[in-house]
């Protein structure tokens, strides 16, 4: 009876290290880069906290671009947006999963034949309105002033991509990954 008790334990904790093995492939942070493969192209790098590349995470994961649904296949952490960029434009990456919505937008700087990708915070989003707002109540001559940059700013983003609901989408998911 206690061999029995024995091999059943000792099968039971065995099993236990099998199932610890596994590892759920959820992607929690990514950063979108030049594709160095094609001209005129970014790609997505699933990343860790400090920035490294998770070659583990292989597979098909859906992202939301710019509002698009996309199919993205991650190869050893890569997945490749296959859609050329003619013109410097907003791109904001959108993926949910499991653990919740992780979206993160950027503005792709097109020179040359180069592409920079450069993540604008949402706090960077927020903080430029509402400085032009506090300009404009603690200066009154510069209320002019203020609306015009105001306008610039509204036009530059819409020029280039950013539309007034995902300008709002991007600060909310930033103040919802706050807390």
């Amino acid at each position: 009876m206690k061999k029995i008790f024995l091999v059943f334990c000792l099968t039971f904790i065995s099993t236990a290290f099998v199932f610890a093995d596994t590892i759920t492939m959820a992607i929690n942070h990514f950063v979108v880069k030049e594709n160095p493969f094609a001209k005129d192209e970014v790609a997505i790098v699933a990343t860790d906290t400090l920035g490294n590349i998770r070659e583990n995470v292989n597979g098909v994961f859906s992202f939301t671009m710019n509002g698009f649904q996309e199919e993205l296949n991650f190869d050893k952490g890569t997945a490749f947006y296959r859609h050329k960029i003619e013109r410097s434009t907003f791109i904001y990456a959108k993926h949910q999963n499991d653990s919740g919505t992780h979206g993160i937008l950027y503005y792709v700087y097109k020179h040359d034949d180069k592409l920079t990708p450069l993540h604008i915070s949402w706090i960077l989003l927020l903080a430029i309105p509402c400085a032009l707002i506090l300009l404009a109540y603690m200066f009154k001559r510069f209320i002019i002033f203020a609306v015009i940059i105001f306008a610039i700013f509204v036009f530059f983003n819409y020029h280039h991509g950013l539309s007034i609901p995902t300008f709002f989408e991007s600060i909310i998911d930033g103040l919802k990954n706050i807390f």
